[in-house]
């Protein structure tokens, strides 16, 4: 048997060249199958990503201003609004006053507190503060010269003068030929709440530097403006006036006060419009002269705080988060 050199093929089909148009049509048809694959398909899109909430605004610090209105011996409900904010940890960083709002506003400046103002409120002696001008209205008409009263401030501020409280302090009078407002920030602290204390025809007028100067409410009864012109972001007004149509005139002392108020309702009403928040006490029933009334009148202003409590938080928080330079809503 004759022995083949050669190896032989293993069995299974011969592959054949395939011809170059063919692989070209191999190729585009694979390529068109991928295609439409990744179209149908696609890449997996990415997680949404939560979007991070915005911080909170931070509260800034706010100056918050203390306007003290003018109301005789209506006066001492001040004492009880004071006591009632300095009960919620609210004290204000400045304060000024108009006529008896002057005379808590000096007080409350010099470093004393809602209590201590409290037991000089029942301790005081209205006579120790009337000294009468002998003849009776020698000068303008006005009974009483005042300088009681400039006295009794001065001893209980230990005669520091305006620039000199522990509080930054503004009182109001106004200027008897001008008309104009006069804001004292700097002087003698008893003689600038004597002057926007002067009710025309009950108080002499108050001569200071050549200028005589009468009660602070015939030209802003509670002094909110005056409180933004020293800087208050924050203004709590405390209105203490009465409504002329309630008061019975009790001689000429009650007609005078009367109309005074008359005098500056309209005033009263724009200036409190301006303010952030208006603490009025009910003292309906309530004369300027009736300083037998203290006690009732402190626990008006007491009561007359918790009532807007809430109102005066919510509007001192939204003060602190509203970005400088403007107003919270109200």
């Amino acid at each position: 048997m004759e022995k083949h050199p050669h190896r032989i093929a293993a069995a299974g089909p011969t592959l054949l060249p395939i011809p170059r148009c063919m692989q070209r049509r191999h190729f585009l048809g694979i390529s068109a199958a991928a295609l439409l694959a990744g179209c149908a398909f696609g890449p997996r899109s990415a997680p949404p990503v939560a979007a991070t909430p915005p911080s909170p605004p931070t509260p800034r610090p706010i100056k918050i201003g203390l306007a003290l209105g003018g109301g005789a011996a209506r006066g001492f409900a001040h004492i009880g609004v004071i006591k009632a904010l300095e009960a919620q940890g609210i004290r204000a960083d400045l304060v000024t006053g108009t006529s008896a709002g002057a005379v808590v506003a000096a007080l409350y400046a010099s470093g004393l507190d809602g209590f201590q103002l409290n037991k000089l409120a029942l301790t005081m002696d209205e006579a120790a503060i009337a000294d009468w001008a002998l003849p009776f209205g020698t000068r303008f008409g006005g009974w009483l010269k005042g300088e009681a009263l400039q006295n009794y401030v001065n001893r209980l501020v230990q005669n520091r003068p305006i620039e000199a409280m522990k509080l930054p302090l503004g009182i109001v009078a106004t200027d008897l030929k001008s008309g104009d407002k006069i804001l004292f920030r700097r002087g003698n602290t008893g003689q600038a709440v004597r002057a926007s204390s002067s009710v025309p025809g009950v108080f002499q007028p108050v001569s200071i530097q050549g200028h005589d100067y009468v009660d602070g409410g015939l030209v802003e009864p509670v002094p909110v403006d005056s409180a933004r012109s020293m800087g208050a972001d924050f203004v709590i007004a405390v209105n203490i006036s009465a409504d002329p149509s309630a008061q019975q005139h009790a001689g000429q002392s009650g007609v005078l006060l009367q109309t005074t108020a008359i005098m500056g309702q309209s005033i009263n009403k724009m200036a409190l419009a301006r303010a952030d928040v208006v603490i009025r006490p009910e003292l309906p029933d309530m004369g300027g002269s009736d300083f037998n009334a203290r006690n009732r009148a402190v626990l008006a202003g007491e009561q007359a705080t918790a009532a807007v409590m809430a109102t005066l938080r919510q509007r001192l928080e939204q003060a602190r988060l509203a970005p400088a330079g403007k107003v919270a809503a109200q």
